[in-house]
């Protein structure tokens, strides 16, 4: 009886060990450097390195996206589906779908779920909020799945991550239109993205860290949703109701800001804004009666990146957990056409998609082909 009872204590510790061993699963904390640097970049000298099991491929990769009302979001999710397609990488996939949850978290966090339990290997998201992801880590970790969050990435050292900086576009914007306007003091229109995103939270945190540095700004806050029409109709209201402004920062819909500006009469001033073409086309037109702007690019292309350095991760490459993408940035000395915009294509194309180090050469008419609509 003794004999028994300490077989089965045995057998229950076992368990409870292969339990514990379950829940610690995931990747490796491992030494660099890591697979492609000139690529997978590691944001700084303290980031770390991971390394999943390798997994015989082709495999199944899914993209959860959420808020995807505005032509950025648009071009992303045609951009994915490019890249999936693409020689090279549609020999390594064997199914890859594509899913907008809308800026709910718990349908996002369910969707990826979804995805972990119907036995995908990798998934690629776009997070709805910076935290409140440790149960779906978790499960990850537990059935052995590559979770990627870029642009909107999350609060955590828990999972590979890929994005740019956006702390170092607000500062470089503040900067910018500090030096534009020539004083210290003043009123800025500060145009937001989408509220309770790490995007949005990194990118004002910089521009009034450099305007503080600068002087003393009065910054006038509204929502633009990172939407052209959005944009456009909070910045008329802002003008209609604080009158002048001395510089502008805008997320996105940059163009629907500048198109307010204009409609009301105001003065060019000095303005950072986004990527879009048709902002830049703007600033090309217009430098030269006062429209000095200064274009900073959050690619599209990041969901490309996303997908091939999930790849890499399934295929045993020991990868940094955070991926530093350059910024690409034009201002307004030194647009050129058919280079850094584009005055031939459409206004709501984001003009930096290519990726020469990451070998992700994306072009406009194969992006500008596909639609938005999820891929069941």
């Amino acid at each position: 009886m003794v004999r028994r009872t300490a077989l089965a204590a045995a057998a229950a510790m076992a368990l409870l060990v292969g339990v514990h061993g379950a829940q610690a699963a995931g990747p490796e904390i491992v030494e660099g450097p890591g697979y492609l640097p000139e690529c997978f970049a590691p944001w700084d000298a303290d980031t770390k390195f991971m390394k999943w099991e390798a997994k015989e491929g082709p495999y199944r990769i899914a993209l959860v996206n959420g808020f995807v009302g505005n032509t950025w979001r648009i071009q992303m999710i045609q951009t994915a589906k490019v890249y999936a397609e693409s020689p090279g990488i549609k020999e390594k996939i064997k199914e890859f779908k594509i899913v907008s949850t809308g800026t709910d978290a718990a349908a996002q966090l369910g969707a990826i779920e979804d995805f972990i339990n119907q036995g995908f290997d990798a998934i690629v998201t776009i997070a709805v909020s910076p935290e409140g992801f440790d149960r779906v880590i978790r499960l990850a970790d537990r059935n052995g799945v590559v979770i990627v969050p870029f642009d909107n990435t999350l609060d955590t050292d828990k999972v590979m991550q890929v994005n740019e900086d956006q702390y170092q576009m607000g500062k470089m914007s503040g900067e910018f239109l500090v030096k534009e306007m020539g004083k210290t003091s003043g009123k800025i229109l500060e145009v937001r993205g989408v509220p309770g995103n790490s995007v949005d939270r990194d990118r004002h945190q910089g521009l009034r860290d450099a305007l503080e540095a600068a002087g003393d700004f009065e910054v006038v806050e509204i929502v633009g949703n990172w939407d052209t029409g959005t944009s456009q109709k909070a910045t008329a209201d802002a003008l209609a109701v604080h009158g002048r402004f001395d510089g502008i920062f805008t997320q996105g819909g940059s163009d629907g800001t500048v198109r307010a500006l204009m409609d009301a009469g105001h003065p060019f001033v000095p303005i950072a804004g986004e990527g879009e073409n048709g902002f830049r086309k703007q600033i090309a037109q217009h430098a030269k009666d006062g429209l000095k702007g200064l274009s900073y690019g959050q690619s599209p292309g990041l969901a490309a990146i996303s997908i091939k350095a999930a790849i890499a991760a399934l295929e045993g490459n020991t990868m940094p957990q955070m991926i530093s993408v350059p910024i690409p940035v034009a201002d307004y000395t030194n647009l050129k056409d058919g280079e850094n915009y584009w005055s031939d294509l459409t206004d709501n194309f984001f003009t930096p998609n290519e990726f020469p180090p990451c070998d992700v050469n994306i072009k406009a008419v194969d992006i500008m082909a596909k639609t938005a609509e999820n891929v069941e």
